[in-house]
């Protein structure tokens, strides 16, 4: 067992094997068998796992590298700049694709008129306010639209501008700090975005379904 412990691709695959053993234990069980809401809990789930993979990366870079980074003695900082935030970006970036792609996945899952009522805060069919009004639509789209920035923060501003700070572009040392600057910026908008966001995702299910 330590073996495959100490192999994270194993480790990984072995997870995924067990998660798709209980995922058709749910579609043998559920009511509906292998129906659209099935594959609705389906996507909901790989949402979340990338969901957690993005957020999680996201507040490993606010809450510890870009905070211990200038305590870093100068010669241990091409450990972290050469090795660890490369690959760290790698997974933040493309969990946040895949984060927004699920997402949508689940909104379409339940029906076009229901993504376009979120994507729209309620408006596409002309807004009810009220007690079985259009609030859920407000809340959750709320919720979808600030993932939506934060997910072109990382591909247009955050990742472009690593590459130059990181030296994966080639560039000098006033484009290296302006762009660290611009990406710690746009890291830090995507700290203050998320935690409404999650509101909106985490209480929007329980309150509304």
């Amino acid at each position: 067992m330590a073996g495959l412990l100490s192999n994270f691709r194993n480790t990984i695959i072995l997870s995924f094997v067990l998660a798709l053993v209980m995922i058709a234990g749910y579609g043998a069980h559920a009511p509906g068998g292998w129906d659209a809401i099935f594959w609705q809990a389906v996507f909901r789930w790989l949402h979340v796992f990338f969901g957690i993979l993005w957020i999680g990366l996201l507040y490993y870079f606010n809450f510890v590298q870009i905070r211990v980074m200038p305590n870093i003695p100068a010669e241990l900082k091409p450990a972290v700049s050469k090795h660890i935030a490369p690959e760290a970006l790698f997974w933040f970036r493309w969990a946040a694709l895949l984060t927004v792609i699920m997402g949508l996945a689940i909104a379409a899952s339940r029906g076009m008129g229901y993504l376009t009522e979120t994507l729209t805060l309620g408006f596409a069919g002309g807004y009810t306010a009220g007690p079985g009004g259009d609030a859920s639509y407000s809340m959750i789209g709320t919720g979808m639209w600030l993932a939506i920035v934060m997910f072109l923060n990382v591909w247009v501003f955050i990742w472009p501008n690593q590459k130059i700070a990181l030296g994966i572009v080639d560039a000098d040392a006033d484009a290296k700090a302006k762009a660290a600057r611009t990406a710690m910026l746009f890291s830090r908008t995507n700290l203050l975005l998320s935690i409404p966001m999650l509101v909106s995702m985490t209480m929007n299910q329980t309150l509304f379904g």
